[in-house]
Formats: structure tokens, sequence, C-alpha cells
């Protein structure tokens, strides 16, 4: 490459080095796959209003809270872990108020940068947003935000484009553990209690090919950036989701029991890290390591 042109190229990154890009990619698949399949009520407006605050609000945090050893274009290669999270609160979170979405959204971003402890989330940010937007509406009482569990309905065909296109992505990333020990958790707790209550099997099937949940063990509970480094610690992590999860599904027939029960566990990660001692997840390889990774 001529010396000249060189210094353009400086911190380029080849195509798909970058494990978000797979994330990006895939999570833009399942998107357009629900708008256009199962006629999603999504508003044009809800959805720029959720990109652009994640985007603007990652640009002002990064440029607030500056990493040890800032790089060039961080700004704009940051924006990568923004735009996962606005397409995370794109696919789950619905709301006839642009003000709770927008909420959402900046907490979401917000999270990363003040709940952390060398340099690893508290939260999955999207689970944040989330959550906190939906205890906000539960005390104000006006139901202006949810989460729309069914809005893929339980078609095995979903399941197996989930299962495909999220299998790849966890090959990338290296956390395919998680993901299989809270499934197969959550499918042995839910079988038992079918058996229990003598209901037949196409409940159980019913229950555990949902797209929401599948989503939300492929993609939400595998983030690298909020969950523990080492393999033992992320396996009883997931676990421990699972069975939270199932708890207040069962016993408190709470609709989002999955997304509580992460967003309770998920500061534990600080405490397993301690436990555990592996070394931390880099989004790119070692080679491109010095780029940022919020």
């Amino acid at each position: 490459m001529p010396r000249s042109l060189s210094k353009f190229f400086a911190f380029s990154i080849p195509t798909f080095k970058d494990a978000r890009d797979y994330q990006i990619i895939f999570l833009s698949v399942f998107f357009v796959l629900g708008v256009s399949t199962r006629d999603w009520s999504l508003k044009p407006i809800a959805i720029a209003i959720t990109f652009a605050t994640c985007w603007l609000t990652q640009i002002c945090m990064v440029s607030i809270f500056p990493p040890a050893t800032p790089q060039k274009h961080e700004r704009w290669l940051s924006l990568k872990s923004a735009t996962i999270t606005a397409l995370g609160l794109s696919l789950l979170l619905r709301s006839d108020s642009y003000g709770a979405i927008a909420c959402a959204s900046f907490l979401a971003i917000a999270s990363k940068f003040i709940f952390r402890t060398n340099s690893k989330h508290w939260f999955n940010p999207a689970n944040f947003g989330i959550v906190v937007v939906l205890l906000l509406d539960s005390f104000v009482g006006n139901s202006h935000a949810w989460v729309s569990n069914g809005q893929w309905g339980e078609d095995s065909l979903y399941a197996l484009v989930f299962l495909g296109l999220g299998g790849i992505v966890l090959k990338k990333v290296g956390r395919w553990d998680t993901s299989f020990m809270f499934l197969a958790s959550y499918a042995i707790l839910e079988g038992l209690r079918n058996l229990w209550l003598g209901w037949t099997w196409d409940v159980l099937a019913h229950r555990l090919t949902s797209g929401s949940l599948l989503l939300f063990a492929l993609f939400m509970i595998t983030d690298p950036r909020s969950i523990p480094n080492a393999k033992v610690a992320r396996l009883i992590w997931a676990f421990a989701i699972a069975v939270l999860a199932f708890i207040f599904r069962n016993v408190f027939f709470n609709a989002d029991a999955m997304f509580y029960a992460l967003f309770l566990i998920s500061p534990l990660t600080v405490l397993c890290d301690r436990i555990w001692n592996a070394p931390r997840f880099q989004w790119l390889p070692k080679r491109y390591s010095a780029l940022p990774s919020n």
C-alpha cells in the first residue's frame, strides 16, 4: 500500500474480524424477518428514536468516560455496540410512548458506563433499559411499555432460524456453554412441572419454541461484556438465571420472568470474576486488541 494512503487504513479492521459484525447482521435479519412476516406493530418513528438515542448516548458517554487508552476513531467504532443494543430493544420492547422508548434507549447505553467494574458491565444494556422502563411503568400504571413475548409465536421454522444463525454467533463469541446451560436447565424444570401437572407434551413444546425465549438465550445472556469470564462461573450463572426465571414465571406468573431474572443475577458477574480468574473477552483478535471494545 502506498505510504500516502496507509494513514487512512491504520485503524481499519478486516470484515468480520469483529464478532459484533455477526451480531449486527443476524439481529438485523431477525428484525427484518419479524417485521415482514409477523405483522409487528412497529412505528418507523419509534425505530428511529431508538437508534438515534442509542448512537448519540454512546458518543456522549465515550466523551464523558474516555477509556484509559483512547484510540483514534473510538467513538465511531464503539457505535457497533450501540447498534446491537438498539436492535435488541427494537426486537423486544414495545411502547405507545416515544418518551418510554427514548428513556429505555438512553438508560441502556448509559448503564454500560455508569455500572461497570474493570471495564465490564454489571448489566446487559438492552436488558437494563427494558427492565427499568417496565418497573417505572409499573409504578406509574399507564402501561406505556411492555415486552412482546408472543410476537414470534411458536412456529418451529423460526426456532430453527434462531438456532442456526444464533449458533454461528455463539461460535464466534465462544459463549455457547451459557446458552446451552440456560436452555437445558429451563427445559428440564418446565418438563418436570409439565409431567407433575399431567399436561401433554405439546404444552411444553409451546413454551420452549418461543422466538423471544430463544432470542434471549442466544443473544441477550451471552453478551460477553456482561457475563462471567470463567466457564464454570458462566455455567453456574446461567443455571441461576434459569431457576429464577422458572420461579418468576410459574410461582409469580410474571410473563417477563427471564428479563427480571437476568437483571437480578447480572451484578453477580463481578463476584464470579473475583472468585474464578479467567482472561477477559475481547471483541477483536489480539492483533486488534488495542481498539475500543465498549
